[in-house]
């Protein structure tokens, strides 16, 4: 079926979904040791852990590596067809259809590509939160003293139980701190990645010569990481403390009000660097969790369309300094004259008349072109 169509919305979303899926079962770990590191020493509690060396060991020691390390990794999968999916799949339809109203060669805007992932992560978000709800709980969950422990079964158990126990709505507890993380992180991710392809690919020619290879995915991946680590780790400390916090008491009040009662109280009680509790199993997740995904989403993308999910992130590589021979690189049917150069004579045919303006739309990235006229074997240039 690589055939170069265009996939519908619901494809990509499965393919969103599969990848995702992928990503998970190597990086759930880390997510389970973040959400620990999160809660722990909540509302004054008393900390367990050193840190994230510290958190794996014990947890080890505690449940075993199946029981203490992959506790919600059905909760996991559930998320990635719920919030995986709308996020890369809403995304990669999203900047296809933009992409296809852009003039060749010219990349789409950054600040386009920020508004596809905030609107791709918010609406994920909001469909995949009684997942999240799922996941951060049975993550948690072996944590808690005996006499405090939920002991669910599975994710469904567990979205069951919430919504019968607690209320339907409880599947949306902590719902705001979720999306503003969830568009924050997706914005951060998916823009910065798709802009450090672009700029890196353009920038180290001889690093990157692949424009969809390894090497380069894997740089971009790790940058847009930090940066969206670096944005969303607070409101996924509240999030998480939020989702967590045990059912009052009949008369009694709960842990946190809300939102800004949780940042209070957390700076508060903790200091400002509680803000920042998780950060590295979180980086460490995200980064290869982003680059699994992105790569298994893409591959897939182009076995089914013969063309890569993500083709509107990346344009080509400017030509070199010495303007003739690097354009020839581009159009190697073609041989390039500035203006006043001599003409080689006639060739091969080729370029003329107004198919010269698709050679000037190439170009429109790199060079101003004041006027173009094509030959049988040239392009001439006139440039300003």
């Amino acid at each position: 079926m690589a055939d170069g169509t265009s996939l519908g919305l619901g494809m990509r979303m499965v393919l969103g979904a599969t990848g995702g899926m992928g990503a998970a079962v190597c990086c759930h770990p880390l997510d389970v040791v973040r959400v620990q590191l999160q809660i722990d020493g909540g509302s004054a509690g008393t900390k367990q852990y050193k840190g994230t060396g510290d958190a794996i060991v014990q947890i080890i020691k505690r449940n075993g590596v199946l029981r203490g390390l992959y506790p919600g990794i059905d909760a996991a999968f559930l998320r990635q067809w719920t919030y995986g999916s709308c996020r890369l799949g809403i995304y990669a339809f999203l900047l296809d259809k933009v992409n296809s109203t852009q003039a060749k060669g010219v990349p789409v805007p950054f600040w386009k590509k920020l508004l596809m992932g905030s609107t791709a992560g918010a609406i994920g978000s909001f469909v995949g939160t009684p997942s999240e709800i799922a996941l951060v709980r049975m993550g948690a969950d072996s944590k808690l003293p005996e006499a405090e422990k939920r002991n669910y079964k599975n994710v469904i158990d567990c979205c069951l139980r919430i919504s019968r126990e607690e209320g339907v709505a409880k599947l949306w507890n902590g719902a705001t701190p979720t999306i503003i993380r969830a568009t924050l992180l997706s914005a951060s991710v998916l823009a910065c990645y798709s802009e450090a392809k672009v700029e890196l690919y353009k920038a180290f020619p001889t690093v990157f010569k692949d424009k969809e290879g390894i090497p380069l995915m894997f740089t971009s991946t790790m940058f847009a990481s930090l940066v969206a680590n670096v944005v969303s780790n607070p409101f996924d400390v509240v999030k998480s403390r939020i989702q967590n916090m045990p059912v009052p008491s009949p008369g009694e009040k709960p842990i946190y009000s809300g939102m800004g009662d949780c940042f209070v109280k957390s700076v508060k009680g903790e200091g400002p660097m509680v803000l920042y509790k998780g950060f590295t199993p979180a980086f460490v997740k995200l980064a290869p969790y982003t680059c699994i995904s992105l790569i298994l989403v893409d591959k897939m993308t182009k076995l089914v369309t013969g063309k890569s999910a993500m083709s509107g992130m990346v344009v080509g590589r400017p030509p070199p300094a010495r303007l003739g021979p690097g354009l020839e690189g581009i159009f190697p049917r073609f041989r390039f004259i500035l203006k006043g150069e001599k003409s080689p004579g006639a060739g091969v045919p080729g370029l003329m008349g107004p198919q010269t303006g698709g050679v000037a739309r190439e170009l429109a990235p790199f060079v101003r072109v004041a006027a173009i006229r094509g030959s049988q074997s040239s392009i001439h240039l006139t440039l300003e």
